[in-house]
């Protein structure tokens, strides 16, 4: 008899839509920067009026900045399989894809449009951001490899929509692979569909435009 080998850890995929790396030196400087002002004007306040206030007018001013770098840091998200794994300063929270519930493309149209993925399983919800938009077309994407990934998650859940979204997303990774223009990537699209629209809130894409974005 063969002995069967143990199956290997599931591989993990970075979903965030700007790398962790790229961001860590600019957050790591506004940490160090919301610090010393805080303590700067701390020291000011203690000179000029009482070290009372200096204590009190200190961490007001360099505490929320600081905290707020610390904790972007700290975000990450990631697909281990089917599971989403999003970690945050309170922790990381999983949502299993093929058991969700609901899986929506969301736009968030502005002068730099957002468009995100929303999926929920039961009271849990997480939001995947797939890209950003100016009006020229330039942006930034989630790269092939975070996208293919998530349509084979996706594929694994018994929703139409959910299976829908797969095809845009599998389109929209062959679209990057192959450098094509904005105007042929199905994200773009449906930012641009949402502006033609004139809509400033956010929209919820309907199975009709899916539907289209596929195509």
């Amino acid at each position: 008899m063969t002995e069967q080998s143990a199956p290997g850890p599931v591989a993990e995929i970075g979903l965030d839509l700007i790398a962790p790396e790229v961001l860590a030196p600019a957050l790591r400087r506004l940490t160090v920067a919301a610090i010393g002002i805080g303590a700067g004007v701390g020291l000011l306040a203690a000179v000029l009026v009482s070290w009372q206030v200096g204590v009190a007018v200190g961490p007001v001013l360099g505490a929320p900045t600081a905290l707020y770098a610390i904790a972007v840091q700290r975000r990450r998200i990631r697909l281990s399989g089917t599971e989403i794994r999003a970690r945050t300063w309170r922790g990381e929270k999983r949502l299993d894809l093929a058991a969700a519930t609901g899986v929506e493309i969301l736009v968030h149209p502005g002068r730099l449009s957002r468009i995100v993925l929303r999926a929920t399983a039961g009271p849990d919800t997480r939001i995947v951001p797939l890209g950003m938009y100016t009006d020229t077309g330039e942006g930034r994407e989630l790269h092939p490899l975070g996208l293919r990934k998530l349509a084979d998650a996706l594929s694994a859940c018994p929703l139409a929509a959910a299976l829908a979204v797969s095809d845009v997303l599998i389109l929209q990774s062959r679209t990057e692979a192959r450098d094509a223009y904005a105007e042929e990537r199905p994200l773009y699209r449906a930012v641009r569909l949402v502006r033609d629209r004139d809509a400033v809130s956010t929209i919820v894409l309907t199975d009709a435009d899916i539907a289209q974005l596929a195509r």
